[in-house]
């Protein structure tokens, strides 16, 4: 069965860092983008970041830029997304999810296939 699953979130005050994880299950990463998504309470799901197939080009929100990093280690099967210099309005569910065509899209209806989500809270 193929599957992605986030882990790596937690509570951390505000300028910290948490690095989150998307593990592929059951099927190869290899040639897929992978994104990562957002969702606040009472708000929908925004672009975080995306890098594609080859991990050659990447994508940020602005939100993002600067304060977070995505990065793929196809050996793992693994995509990270490093966040740094955390704020209170980072706090979500972060989700990851798969573009089977390796495009690195900002948009969600463009990805195939997501995880469960891992929650981040930024709070003091």
């Amino acid at each position: 069965q193929e599957k992605l699953v986030e882990s790596g979130g937690g509570l951390v005050q505000p300028g910290g860092s948490l690095r989150l994880s998307c593990a592929a299950s059951g099927f190869i990463l290899d040639d897929y983008s992978i994104g990562w998504f957002r969702q606040a309470p009472g708000k929908g799901r925004e672009f975080v970041a995306s890098i594609d197939w080859s991990g050659s080009r990447t994508n940020y929100s602005d939100s993002a830029k600067g304060r977070f990093t995505i990065s793929r280690d196809n050996a793992k099967n693994t995509v990270s997304l490093q966040m740094n210099t955390l704020k209170p309005e980072d706090t979500a569910v972060y989700y990851c999810a798969v573009a089977r065509d390796g495009y690195y899209y900002t948009h969600m209806d463009r990805y195939d296939s997501w995880g469960q989500g891992t929650q981040v809270t930024v709070s003091s």
